[in-house]
């Protein structure tokens, strides 16, 4: 097959230009004589927009650019697309997709010009900024937010001097229509422009089909020039990718229609506009912080779909994103109990839609999940420890996928939370959650030991979160994900009126959870010698996200127990546990300096994680993000998800005077918090002319039992102090049943 690189396409380029610009105003999206308008450079003040003169040394530290379906590492000549793995079992990776619009911008070497880079969380625009005397150039890329199959990049040049001469600037690219995933061939041109598409080399499962790609794209040249008679230009190139060919063709008639209509930027500004709209996270306090949680609920929000995109196509979150996870890199793209514990918690609390996303993605691999199951000779449902689109497990190092099984039940806190959050049975009915939570519970109950010695259940040969130790008996906390998922099953089949088996019931109730009266704290597993050397949170999560009942007591003596034992080059989201259980005990300063520990996995300028502190590990570290946006969304708050409410308890630190929180989803509604001082504030959205049934809500104060009912449009404002947000009418539906 006969391959033909980029360059070859540049000696017509400038006909294909011509053509595109007067047939579909695709390429030059305008080109006119006019008053000259200034480029300004992005604010430096703004906590919104990340801002350099100079790129990170490693680019691995540049920023991603993603919309829950592609994902792009901004000049990499690679790029990602969600759910597209090449190789079978344990080879199993993200597909390598080469990227057409792997170019940087080159200015005259004569001249001496300044460069900016910036990244405007806004609006998830990456733009490359340099100026000279005589002109001043902008090379800007998005993966489009609410088109998802859309890359696209726009250069826009400015005259800063009045002159008749032509300017030109120059363009270097690194793309190669090839791939070692994927065998691609050419097709035909589209519309002027260029087409490959290939199938991936291997399957995930023995006899499954191999996925296809096809990328159709806007021709690029070598070199844009500015004539004489234009005080300014703009250019814009498109890439479409898709699984077939008759859907990328849709996806970039739509690009060219959305230019020639002056809405290509336009429709995605305003895509990110709304998903900053209903989530915000802001303090007033150190600068660092304020960045430091903007970066991380942008690129959280840049690996799920739009807010009204169907999620049919989405193939969860990876530990890297889609940008990453290539063949031995950033967890091969697999999706962990990362994605359900660690960034899960805080979407679920301003999105429950793109909640629901993540629960279906599960749900889609429950063929795949049942196989494990009976692959390792037990009952129900064996979710994988490392997922791609089939749910079987695709961990290159089987002990992982036999071992570490609470991932069961960290995937029902992910649904456990969804139900409690919105009430929506219709996910657990159609939706089939029902099948995941019930399977789950068969599960357990197949896989658990009775000891009549004393008289309690056991979990055997596990590997807990804490992956120092392999082959132990009752994991802390396996144990109590996996009683916690019986209990929730038997909750669900009440609320569907599904008879449940009694040994659902039977198994959590005696279910061992170890417990050293002596010392009063929660060894990690049966046999832990105080002491000991552990990788990364564990028994710290019983509190928080686990609920698991004790005192403040045995919750400080967990916390004096494994922090002074957790490796410190530990992966990143550990810390900003430790920073929620100290907040619970009131120690504010303590968790402040927690919180600041994580600052070292920030890899400047762009605010993208490390998953350790030397930048060595996964990059653009989605779950250590996770972490920290959870350690300020739910311990600065003390939001915590219950079965009838949504319990708050609300602290400041020195670090941090004031704390808003925009877009609070809870029973249908959305809602503002202000913790200011010694008070709240908080406003209940009115409700907007498509928003769904919702349920009238109260603030009820722990200490002296008021109760303050929420007004749509108003604000109430009430002392800093415990308590819980609640249906006002307790037999009230939100949603259909």
């Amino acid at each position: 097959m006969k391959r033909r690189g980029i360059s070859a396409a540049f000696a017509v380029a400038i006909a294909v230009t011509y053509m595109l610009s007067k047939l579909h105003s695709s390429y030059r999206c305008f080109s006119k004589r006019s008053q000259r308008t200034p480029m300004m450079a992005s604010d430096p003040s703004d906590p919104y927009i990340f801002t350099t003169a100079t790129l990170p040394p490693d680019s691995r530290f540049l920023p991603p650019l993603a919309n829950g379906l592609l994902g792009w590492r901004v000049y990499a000549s690679i790029m990602h697309m969600g759910g597209i793995y090449n190789g079978q079992g344990g080879d199993c990776h993200r597909a390598d997709v080469p990227c057409p619009l792997a170019v940087k911008l080159r200015m005259d070497e004569e001249e001496e010009a300044t460069h900016n880079y910036s990244l405007d969380t806004r609006t998830g625009m990456f733009t490359h900024m340099a100026c000279t005397e005589r002109v001043c150039v902008s090379q800007m890329f998005y993966a489009h937010r609410l088109y998802p199959n859309l890359l696209v990049m726009e250069v826009l040049m400015v005259r800063q001097v009045t002159s008749q001469e032509p300017i030109t600037v120059q363009f270097d690219s690194s793309f190669r229509p090839q791939s070692k995933d994927i065998v691609f061939q050419e097709g035909p041109d589209y519309r002027g422009a260029k087409h490959i598409f290939g199938q991936t080399q291997a399957a995930e499962v023995p006899g499954g089909s191999c996925p296809s790609v096809h990328l159709i794209w806007t021709p690029l040249m070598t070199s844009l020039t500015l004539q004489p008679e234009q005080s300014q230009s703009r250019w814009g190139f498109l890439l479409a990718v898709a699984g077939t060919e008759e859907s990328s063709q849709s996806a970039y008639d739509m690009g060219l229609q959305l230019m020639a209509d002056g809405n290509l930027r336009p429709s995605h500004n305003r895509a990110w506009a709304d998903f900053w709209l209903g989530s915000r996270l802001e303090i007033a306090g150190e600068e660092p912080l304020s960045r430091a949680l903007i970066g991380c609920l942008f690129y959280l929000l840049s690996a799920f779909p739009s807010l009204n995109q169907t999620a049919e196509a989405f193939g969860g979150v990876s530990p890297g994103g889609l940008s990453n996870g290539g063949q031995g890199q950033d967890y091969w793209g697999h999706v962990f109990w990362d994605q359900d514990t660690w960034m899960y918690p805080s979407i679920a609390l301003f999105y429950p839609s793109l909640a629901r996303t993540v629960l279906e993605y599960r749900v889609r691999t429950l063929e795949g999940a049942r196989a494990n199951a009976e692959q390792q000779g037990y009952k129900g449902v064996k979710f994988p420890w490392e997922s791609a689109t089939s749910g079987r497990e695709v961990c290159p190092e089987d002990i992982y996928g036999e071992q570490e099984i609470h991932i069961n039940g960290d995937v029902i806190q992910a649904f456990q939370h969804y139900y409690y959050l919105t009430q929506d049975l219709d996910m657990f009915k159609g939706g089939r959650g029902s099948e995941v939570v019930w399977g789950v519970a068969d599960y357990w109950v197949s896989r658990v030991t009775w000891s009549s010695e004393d008289q309690s259940y056991h979990i055997k040969g596990v590997m807990p979160p804490d992956e120092y130790y392999y082959n132990v008996d009752d994991s802390v906390f396996t144990n109590t994900v996996a009683k916690n998922s019986l209990l929730f099953a038997v909750e669900l089949a009440s609320l569907l009126q599904h008879p449940a088996p009694p040994e659902w019931q039977e198994v959590a109730d005696r279910l061992k959870i170890p417990f050293d009266p002596d010392h009063q704290y929660h060894p990690e597993f049966r046999g832990y010698i105080k002491g000991g050397v552990v990788k990364q949170a564990d028994v710290v999560l019983l509190g928080y996200p686990l609920g698991l009942p004790m005192s403040s007591q045995v919750r400080r003596n967990d916390l004096e127990a494994y922090e002074p034992v957790t490796d410190p080059r530990g992966p990143a989201m550990t810390w900003g546990m430790f920073a929620v259980a100290w907040m619970e005990l009131g120690e504010t300063e303590r968790a402040q300096k927690l919180l600041e520990k994580c600052y070292k996995n920030i890899q400047g300028p762009f605010q993208v994680w490390s998953e350790s502190s030397d930048g060595s590990g996964a990059v653009n570290f989605l779950t250590g993000m996770g972490g920290f946006l959870q350690a300020v969304l739910f311990g600065y708050t003390g939001f915590r998800v219950q079965k009838d409410c949504l319990s708050f308890s609300p602290v400041l630190t020195g670090a941090v005077a004031e704390l808003s929180v925009t877009g609070v989803s809870y029973l249908g509604n959305k809602l503002n918090w202000l913790v200011k001082g010694e008070e709240v504030s908080v406003k209940l959205w009115e409700k907007t002319e498509h928003a769904g049934k919702a349920c009238a809500l109260e603030v009820v104060l722990k200490a002296s039992g008021t109760r303050i009912p929420l007004t749509p449009g108003q604000t109430v404002t009430f002392p800093r102090e415990a308590g819980e947000l609640r249906r006002q009418d307790s037999g009230q539906s939100c949603w259909p049943i």
